[in-house]
């Protein structure tokens, strides 16, 4: 579930719009009268970050830009209708348009020729153009070179009409931009049935207002790691905020899924009943209040990790898991499960597509968006592919800084950077963690051949993240990412992870997992891959592993360091019965303050080495509690 309330057009899924005739349109005629405009949005104005022209990403074009709004003006020299029409559009309310009368062909569709048509560089006629594909089953738009179309209105907070058709976007250093001052809105959505292709597009600048309701990282991380919970003690940057979440919130999270409207609370029941036990109910309230400790009476953190490993079994299963506690309304048993994940009303300030919806976004750019929720770039709950584009400066309140996923996504030769995600997944958060109501299921991720850098979180995640989903790293490089609590490169919960030929380096946390925090009962496969020069404040500065199952072929651990003045286990820091086998592994030239700087293994945890891995060169020591490994 979503953690907003869903609308027509703004999130939820919607099917495509039907095909009535409509008064404005007249048999041969393509002029268009006013219609009825859009009352403004509330809130405060959206701020003005215009970026400088070198603050852009790599591929953003340096061509001179013609600059219009969909406020009345028009291209010089831009070319008219088809018809010589005037074409006016002056009001705000795209449901006025209809089907032209009469269509070519048996089928109703057009020739190819027919279906493309170029867009002048004048917003207004690009929107006439998509309402206008939308209602002759889709069409190919070729937009203006060089052109920034300006966008200042807005319908259901979208910028342009939603895409319910197969429809094509092509530009050449061609911008789709929000104005600065303008309400807030995303730039593109894609609703059920919908089909969108982007090619040599920025789409730029698209917010989408931010909840007024606050959520504490540490606090919604708090029941995923035991370790990663205790270690917010220690940091002053980590513990200060600790004291507010609740409040902030309104009340816990049980209680905001109790106060939570029944339409929202109803999950499915087979979900809540695979997630459900009676004891972590119960103690899901209690769970943030370890985080929610003012550092002046927090223990020392080496301390605090003791205690929390000697937890009674109960309040580790109680806390183990985040679900919807008590909230199930009457006549929830017969509830019929969704097959997918809804979007909320703030996702995806950029793009977002809807389940049901697809896009391809080509050699294009995702600059600058600001998300409310999820997804600043991108939220994408049905199926996307991402080729040759770059995801840059983008940011989401919540989760998914750059793309926020729980569909299908496919990401190739694409560079995710200088992305941020307050809560988690500062460059791919794929699924989120429960805030207000319940945590979303992530989808299918594939990232091949591609750059995941510089992004940041101050939960989990610093460059990607995984809550109950599948992700596969092929061939890419996770690096300069930086997380607050745990993960700094990659964190896993409760998911699936493979990295094949993949590079994790140079990433840092304060907490556990510089390169890769793997936990909660998450499986990681890691073959022929490099974890290195990664940094972390206490565990496991190349890899964490709690109460998951991680294997390692032909790959190599080394130079990372756990530098805190408790930091432990260099390379590997395995707890909580978690397994981590070696094969063909090198785990050299760690550091960590207290030994070991290799492996450190935790009583009822297991590591495995085969004869040909080889631990050796960390500092102060190689391993700890690990068989054949002194």
């Amino acid at each position: 579930m979503s953690n907003d309330v869903t609308s027509t057009d703004g999130g939820a899924s919607t099917a495509p719009p039907t095909r009535r005739r409509r008064a404005l349109w007249v048999a041969g005629v393509a002029g268009l009268t006013g219609v009825v405009g859009l009352a403004a949005l509330g809130g405060i104005a959206a701020r003005n970050d215009k970026p400088k022209s070198d603050q852009v990403s790599d591929a953003q074009p340096s061509t001179n830009r013609q600059n219009v709004s969909d406020d009345g003006g028009a291209a010089k020299g831009g070319a008219t209708d088809d018809g010589g029409q005037d074409d006016d559009w002056s009001g705000d309310d795209w449901s006025g348009f209809d089907d032209r009368s009469g269509k070519d062909g048996k089928d109703g569709k057009h020739d190819e020729k027919d279906r493309t048509k170029q867009v002048p560089c004048d917003s207004d006629k690009l929107i006439q153009a998509i309402t206008f594909a939308n209602n002759e089953d889709g069409g190919v738009l070729e937009l203006a070179k060089g052109c920034t179309y300006t966008l200042t209105r807005n319908q259901d907070g979208n910028g342009l009409p939603v895409i319910t058709e197969h429809i094509t976007l092509k530009g050449e250093h061609t911008t789709i931009g929000r104005e600065a001052t303008a309400d807030y809105f995303r730039i593109l959505n894609v609703g059920a049935g919908g089909h969108l292709t982007l090619k040599g597009l920025s789409i730029k600048g698209g917010q989408t207002l931010r909840s007024p309701a606050t959520a504490d990282p540490a606090t919604v991380w708090a029941p995923y790691s035991t370790h990663g919970r205790s270690t917010v003690a220690e940091p002053p940057a980590v513990a200060a905020p600790a004291t507010k979440p609740a409040t902030a919130a309104g009340a816990g999270p049980a209680a905001a899924a109790a106060a939570k409207p029944s339409a929202t609370a109803a999950k499915p029941a087979t979900k809540a009943a695979a997630k459900a036990a009676p004891a972590k109910a119960t103690a899901k309230a209690a769970a943030p209040k370890a985080t929610a400790k003012p550092a002046a009476k927090a223990a020392p953190a080496k301390t605090a990790a003791a205690a929390a490993k000697a937890a009674p079994t109960a309040i580790k299963a109680a806390t183990a898991k985040p679900v919807a506690a008590v909230a199930k309304p009457v006549g929830a048993g017969t509830t019929v499960a969704p097959l997918v994940e809804q979007p909320g009303f703030t996702d995806g300030a950029g793009v977002l597509v809807q389940p049901g919806g697809r896009a391809e976004i080509l050699d294009s750019e995702l600059l600058y968006n600001q998300s409310g929720s999820n997804g600043g770039g991108l939220a994408n709950f049905g199926s996307t592919r991402l080729s040759k584009t770059t995801v840059a400066h983008n940011t989401a309140f919540h989760f998914g800084g750059g793309i926020f996923n729980a569909g299908v996504l496919q990401v190739d030769e694409s560079k995710i950077k200088d992305n941020t995600g307050i809560i988690g997944g500062g460059g791919i958060s794929n699924g989120a963690a429960r805030i207000f109501t319940d945590d979303v299921d992530g989808g299918s991720v594939w990232v091949y051949k591609s750059e995941i850098t510089d992004n940041e979180t101050l939960g989990f995640g610093g460059g990607v993240l995984d809550v109950e989903g599948t992700t596969t790293l092929h061939q890419t490089t996770v690096s300069d990412n930086t997380a607050l609590l745990a993960g700094g490169g990659v964190a896993v919960a409760d998911s699936q992870l493979t990295l094949k030929d993949a590079t994790v380096a140079k990433n840092s946390t304060a907490g556990v997992g510089g390169g890769l925090a793997v936990t909660f009962d998450s499986v990681a496969t890691i073959e022929n891959s490099r974890i290195k020069d990664n940094t972390a404040g206490f565990f496991g500065a190349g890899l964490f592993n709690e109460d998951s199952v991680t294997t390692l072929r032909e790959s190599e651990v080394s130079g990372n360091r756990a530098v805190g003045p408790f930091g432990s286990g260099g390379g590997i820091y395995n707890t909580d019965g978690g397994e981590v086998s070696l094969y063909r592994t090198k785990v050299t030239h760690n550091f960590a303050t207290l030994p070991p700087g290799g492996i450190s293994n935790g009583l009822g945890s297991f590591v495995r080495l085969d004869d040909e891995s080889a631990v050796s060169a960390n500092r102060p020591t190689n391993c700890l509690n690990v068989p054949g490994c002194f």
